[in-house]
């Protein structure tokens, strides 16, 4: 499903107020225009919130902030929501004050971790964490940061009020070492890459701009950099690579939560890609790459507990699953971890396999169905569209029991042909 509640563009899409033109019997619902204009993801909660609820409290509120760690599968039929899912998650994450990834596996190697790490990396900006924890050091040396003029070190600050002493000077390098280097959550060459960037912050010890860029650089895993010139600093660093990338991880998860946020959040959409045959994709996974793909999520699953404030989440269609050839079941070491050992009668929200088929079949009864509907057309601000009543609503829900789309894209195909018969 795509980012928000729109229909499949078959067609240019239908100016606000309009119907659809042509005769009837040339209409094909599978290949309707978008009949909603893009809407955000927070807004359209009717529904799904039975279970989003569930995961803002039990994990962003409770365990994840208080130093868990925790990886989840979607996935569900075409149109399923899965793509909504994990952007209101986001959504609801960030204002829980974590730092959000989001990505699709259609632009990034999975089957390298190192390359997830970087995409990660790149997202997080380490820079504002690590300024964070500077304004924290000051705090702990008893000076207000806020009494610092913008724009100037925390060093220059000092030397101005004559403060800025061998003494003092010493007490910066100990607070580092005791920030950083202390941490047994950190990777020691992780450690002090960053520390020697919050020093750069605070203007002592002095870092050059070149060598800020440098650290920077290897820290995202850039192979351009030479580890000798590293090694001119003092710091004898190895490269990252897929083999130390998930302990690179927990170390920036920390940097992270140091930096005043409640954790680090990750969702990588479109899994399905790993089976997929397009030519079309950006990205094609042989035999051997998509197997290197499941081995690193089993090994990612097995180190999960080694981290802490960090959530992944990953979606994917059921093909994935109904493919016994390709799909994560022809993997063993990484099915056996994440199917589901016991199936109650009701939806399990604790489940890390979360079927959304299954929750829709449980949660959207024609009643839900019908705010859904009103819900689309009271953010879209439409007059011409009408909701679905209750003989379409009961329509969707049986359709949604034995055909090839969810709940949710069903809705918008029905409302298409609601909106269809009012113009008719």
């Amino acid at each position: 499903m795509s980012d928000y509640y729109t229909l499949p563009a078959g067609n240019p899409p239908v100016p606000e107020g309009a119907c659809i033109t042509g005769s009837p019997d040339d209409y094909n619902a599978s290949e309707a225009p978008v009949l909603f204009p893009p809407l955000p993801a927070e807004k359209l909660t009717c529904g799904i919130e039975f279970l989003t609820d569930f995961w803002k409290e039990k994990y962003l509120q409770e365990y994840i902030r208080n130093g868990g760690s925790k990886i989840k599968f979607v996935t569900g039929r075409t149109g399923s929501g899965k793509t909504h899912f994990l952007r209101l998650m986001t959504s609801i994450a960030k204002e829980e004050n974590y730092k959000t990834v989001q990505f699709s596996a259609k632009n990034i190697w999975l089957h390298d971790f190192k390359e997830i790490y970087v995409e990660i990396f790149q997202q997080c900006g380490i820079m504002e964490c690590l300024e964070a924890v500077s304004r924290h050091l000051i705090q702990e040396m008893g000076f207000d940061y806020q009494d610092i003029p913008k724009g100037m070190k925390f060093i220059d600050y000092l030397s101005q009020n004559n403060s800025g002493d061998a003494l003092t000077k010493r007490e910066i390098r100990s607070q580092l070492r005791q920030i950083f280097l202390d941490n047994p959550m950190l990777d020691n060459n992780f450690a002090l890459a960053c520390s020697m960037l919050t020093g750069s912050i605070l203007g002592y010890p002095v870092l050059e701009e070149q060598n800020r860029e440098l650290l920077l650089l290897w820290l995202k895993g850039d192979r351009t950099v030479k580890l000798s010139q590293l090694r001119a600093l003092g710091f004898f660093p190895s490269r990252i690579t897929k083999y130390n990338a998930r302990h690179m991880l927990r170390s920036l998860a920390e940097i992270i939560r140091m930096g005043g946020h409640s954790g680090l959040f990750i969702t990588i959409d479109n899994l399905e890609i790993l089976i997929s045959r397009s030519s079309l994709e950006q990205l094609h996974y042989t035999k051997m790459k998509r197997d290197d793909t499941y081995e690193s999520i089993r090994q990612l699953i097995d180190d999960i507990d080694s981290m802490k404030n960090i959530m992944f989440v990953y979606a994917f269609d059921r093909e994935l699953i109904d493919n016994e050839n390709a799909g994560i079941k022809s993997y063993q070491a990484l099915w056996m971890r994440i199917q589901n050992e016991i199936t109650g009668e009701r939806f399990n929200r604790f489940t890390d396999m979360v079927d959304l088929d299954r929750f829709a079949a449980q949660e959207y009864s024609p009643e839900v169905i019908i705010a859904i509907s009103e819900s689309l057309l009271n953010l879209s601000k439409s007059v011409s569209k009408r909701p679905l009543d209750a003989e379409a609503a009961a329509a969707v829900a049986a359709q949604a029991r034995t055909g090839a789309i969810g709940v949710p894209k069903l809705i918008q195909i029905a409302m298409q042909e609601v909106d269809r018969d009012v113009c008719y």
